[in-house]
């Protein structure tokens, strides 16, 4: 009897651990095709096909609704240079935004709101420089020129917004000049 009882309690833990093991299999598999899917959403979105920045994106939880606003972190993160943002950058910032197509309400105006208020870590500088990279790389050197143009002349409109003291002097403090040097960097590997 006693032997029958065991038999039947093994199958019956079996049961349970492979119950157990076959579910977290499944949640895994689960999480790998959102996962999947995100980044093929993106990868259409953005013309970025690099599964790596792809997975950084994902991580940092950037979808297609706030990849948008990827492409204005250089201009966050001019705003950021000095340790603050001023309120002349805020607005600088937010009207970049507002050229882009970024309109108030959606998911990647709240992102740069939220960017705003607290500076992104160095990991969405990372984050940036990868995407630049992998959205230049295929482009002949006018066409990453043009781009890198683009993107640094908004970002000087925010350096220039807050600077100089009473008109005089620099408009662009050391600290911003500093990052757009960075960001400049990021466009010629």
């Amino acid at each position: 009897m006693s032997d029958h009882i065991l038999k039947g309690r093994r199958a019956g833990l079996e049961e349970a651990f492979f119950a157990a093991e076959n579910e977290r299999l499944r949640q895994q598999l689960r999480e790998a095709d959102a996962s999947s899917g995100r980044k093929a959403m993106l990868a259409t979105a953005s013309g970025i096909h690099d599964e790596n920045v792809l997975a950084r994106l994902v991580e940092l939880e950037i979808g297609v609704d706030t990849l948008a606003a990827l492409r204005l972190v250089p201009l966050i993160l001019v705003a950021w240079a000095d340790g603050t943002v001023s309120d002349q950058e805020r607005l600088a910032v937010l009207r970049g935004a507002e050229a882009q197509g970024i309109a108030a309400g959606t998911p990647a105006h709240g992102m740069l709101e939220s960017w705003l208020k607290t500076a992104p870590g160095a990991a969405m500088t990372t984050a940036w420089k990868d995407y630049v990279q992998a959205l230049t790389t295929p482009l002949d050197p006018a066409a990453r020129h043009a781009m890198a143009t683009s993107m640094l002349e908004q970002a000087r409109t925010v350096a220039q917004a807050a600077g100089g003291f009473m008109g005089f002097g620099s408009r662009i403090s050391l600290s911003e000049q500093t990052v757009l040097g960075e960001l400049q960097r990021a466009f010629h590997p």
